[in-house]
């Protein structure tokens, strides 16, 4: 018979029914010891050593498949039992399981292949929350979160977060603190402000939000993107925060805690990418260092970005003529927080309100806290306007200081009371005004006072304040008589008035 006739020749039949006819056979064998025998004679009857070690491999191989898969059935058995029991529809699934937190989904995707299916809805990762404690997420795990959302991608929430949370910003918690002294502090420094990643080695580089980015021309997955929370991604810098807020025209709230980037190309960025911005917290990464903030972008973040109602800017070397061009050109603000900046003294607030048409007229809550020249006077003057009439939505103040306020004429020379103000006078006309006002020698109100009710002061000080300069010393407050050579500077410039109204692995 030649080779051709046989290539013809039909093929064996299958052998599948013998393998399932001896694999039954096999696990109908409940005795366990005569297993053990079996085996022993088998090895035994083995030539030499090497036959009965490729023995034994095989049935430690043959024993694993075994194992694989009753273990890959027992799942598929437990998943249609769930599916069968599981009282809810898979779309009712899907919208309650939209409704955890990330690290919540990946534990209920790993709990059978059923809750799996309804966890890899691109809805349950719509809002991505990667924010830990300690590093341990890489580029490859957000990637992978951004890929699961698509379309659907609302918020993500990134980085290291600090070891010691602070309070939210702008919540609707009480805003009160309790620092009495500098021994209270949680480690920080006027000129020695690191980064809380600290010496933690980073994994997420700056390429850790690439994927929010479109190929070729095509829209990418931050194009519905509302909300960034960005927290000590120390490898991050301008150029890789420019090509994420690129992609994110649609982005309302964006905080960012700690990343290696300037004010003023940030606020560049967001003036020409985001303009729908609605809410910006921004903590320097290096306190009292970052001074590259310049007029004309301030003049454009309030142009192009009309909508703010929360600004804070915390840690940065802020000019008096700088704040002043942020409140009074950003008319829909409502709560500002510049805790911890340098270099105003107050007289920002000059004119941002009541006739001069400015922002200030919205205000609701005003953060102060920590600003080393922030000057005596300028809040008494501040206040004054306040009793006023000026203000008027304004109903929380926070100007505590560890070091204490600037005198008049000489910043070193500092002042622990807030005596000059008159809380008696404040208190009949605003009953609803809550004032922050501790230092860390005799803090001028009880703070425990202060968490049971946080829309009155808490007690009045039994001293008063005299000075040749009393809060009306500069003729009107809401006059614009500047601000040594800071205000001199705003001549030059025009202020825009406003346009229009996981898995994880």
């Amino acid at each position: 018979m030649d080779s051709n006739s046989m290539a013809k020749r039909p093929k064996p039949p299958s052998d599948h029914f013998n393998m399932d006819a001896l694999l039954t056979s096999f696990l109908s064998l409940s005795d366990s010891p005569s297993i053990h025998t079996s085996f022993d004679r088998l090895i035994q009857s083995t030539a030499s050593d090497s036959d009965q070690n490729r023995l034994i491999q095989r049935a430690l191989r043959l024993g694993s498949l075994l194992l694989d898969a009753a273990n890959r059935s027992a799942r598929r058995c437990s998943s249609d039992h769930n599916a069968v029991v599981w009282p809810l529809s898979p779309d009712l699934t899907i919208k309650i399981f939209s409704m955890l937190d990330t690290q919540s989904v990946c534990y209920v995707a790993a709990t059978c292949s059923f809750f799996q299916k309804c966890a890899m809805d691109p809805s349950c990762f719509a809002n991505i929350d990667l924010a830990t404690l300690v590093p341990k997420v890489n580029n490859a795990v957000v990637s992978t979160m951004i890929h699961r959302a698509g379309d659907a991608l609302k918020s993500i929430r990134l980085g290291v977060l600090p070891i010691v949370p602070a309070p939210p910003f702008f919540s609707s918690q009480p805003l009160v603190y309790s620092i009495r002294n500098a021994n209270d502090a949680s480690g920080f420094s006027w000129n020695d402000k690191k980064s809380r990643q600290g010496k933690e080695s980073s994994i997420l580089t700056r390429s850790c939000l690439n994927s929010l980015s479109g190929n070729g021309g095509a829209p990418g997955y931050g194009v519905h993107l509302r909300r960034l929370h960005l927290y000590n991604i120390e490898r991050m810098d301008n150029a890789s925060l420019l090509t994420s807020l690129s992609a994110c025209p649609s982005l309302v709230d964006l905080e960012i805690v700690g990343l290696h980037v300037e004010l003023r190309h940030t606020l560049e960025s967001i003036s020409r990418n985001c303009p729908l911005i609605e809410r910006l917290v921004f903590e320097s990464s290096k306190t009292g260092r970052d001074d590259g903030l310049k007029f004309p972008t301030c003049n454009e973040f309030v142009h192009n970005c009309p909508n703010i109602t929360t600004l804070a800017l915390k840690g940065f070397k802020l000019h008096d003529y700088k704040a002043r061009m942020l409140v009074k050109g950003l008319r829909r603000l409502k709560h500002l927080d510049l805790s911890t900046s340098y270099s105003f003294t107050g007289a920002f607030l000059k004119n941002v309100s009541g006739n001069g048409g400015g922002g200030g007229d919205n205000l609701e809550v005003m953060i102060l806290r920590d600003c080393m020249h922030l000057k005596e006077i300028e809040v008494e003057r501040f206040m004054a306007a306040v009793l006023a009439g000026e203000f008027k939505l304004l109903r929380h103040l926070d100007i505590s200081n560890r070091e204490g306020l600037a005198c008049e004429g000489d910043w070193s020379n500092r002042c622990y009371n807030a005596s000059f103000i008159p809380i008696q006078q404040l208190l009949e006309q605003r009953p609803d005004f809550c004032l922050v006002a501790e230092f860390p020698k005799g803090s001028y109100n009880d703070n425990d006072q202060m968490i049971g009710s946080d829309v009155s002061l808490a007690s009045q000080s039994s001293s008063s304040h005299t000075s040749d300069g009393s809060s009306t010393s500069d003729g009107s407050y809401n006059s614009d008589h500047g601000s040594g050579n800071e205000y001199g500077r705003e001549s030059v410039f025009t202020i825009y008035e406003e346009n229009s109204d996981y898995l994880m692995s």
